[in-house]
């Protein structure tokens, strides 16, 4: 079965990403689509496995296999548990519902370290290009700000909300170059302290559950074998 088959006829969950989802688009955004395919059981009992994610078959589509989305989920990776909370759904099947009333499970306290590693990487990169050119990619540090406050809110309330809301124009203001690097750090720097000072007191557990996540995925395994049988 080829990876585009397995995006085509076994999604079962998709969402629009990026600027739409973050309440951030103007007429030039792109529409990035995220999805989750669970791929039939019988495809892991042969020598070659299926693809863990697959690039396309759309432009500006990526998707990953269920068990794949899963793991990073679990590790608490950024871009991944964003995925879960879209207020842009564009698809979901029976596993796709499921995975969505799931998605409380994967939250925890370990999101501080892997969304704060995450942002840490991305800063160095404008600070390098501050040196180079003299100002950073504007856009990237529109959506550093953005990543930062996910993390400080979700620390603080223990959900995950990924629309911007009020933010809106002052980060396109960023976006637009319109607001000196100078104010950018330090905006930075006031959400990295509150985010780390919301940690102590979070309302989110201090770990994931796995266990909860294992049976959802081991169900939806079982499933798809007994119906390729």
């Amino acid at each position: 079965m080829s990876p585009e088959t397995l995006v085509r006829e076994h999604t079962v969950y998709a969402c629009v990403m990026g600027s739409r989802a973050f309440g951030l688009a103007t007429e030039e955004s792109d529409t990035d689509v995220r999805g989750v395919y669970l791929a039939p059981t019988p495809l892991f009992w042969r020598f070659d496995k299926p693809p863990a994610q697959v690039e396309g078959p759309e432009p500006e589509q990526f998707s990953w296999e269920l068990e794949r989305f899963c793991e990073l989920a679990l590790r608490n990776n950024p871009n991944v548990l964003e995925c879960l909370h879209s207020p842009l759904v564009t698809r979901t099947a029976a596993w796709g519902d499921e995975l969505l009333a799931l998605r409380g499970a994967f939250l925890s306290r370990q999101a501080h370290g892997t969304f704060v590693r995450y942002a840490g990487g991305q800063r160095r990169k404008l600070e390098a290009d501050v040196r180079q050119y003299g100002h950073p990619r504007w856009k990237h540090a529109m959506h550093l700000l953005r990543l930062l406050t996910s993390c400080r809110d979700l620390l603080r309330t223990g959900e995950l909300r990924i629309d911007v809301g009020e933010d809106r124009e002052r980060l396109l203001a960023v976006k637009r170059g319109e607001v000196a690097w100078p104010e950018v750090e330090s905006w930075m720097n006031r959400l990295q302290d509150d985010a780390d000072g919301s940690l102590a007191a979070s309302p989110l557990p201090s770990a994931p559950d796995h266990a909860r996540v294992q049976d959802f995925l081991v169900r939806a395994r079982r499933s798809s074998a007994l119906q390729e049988i």
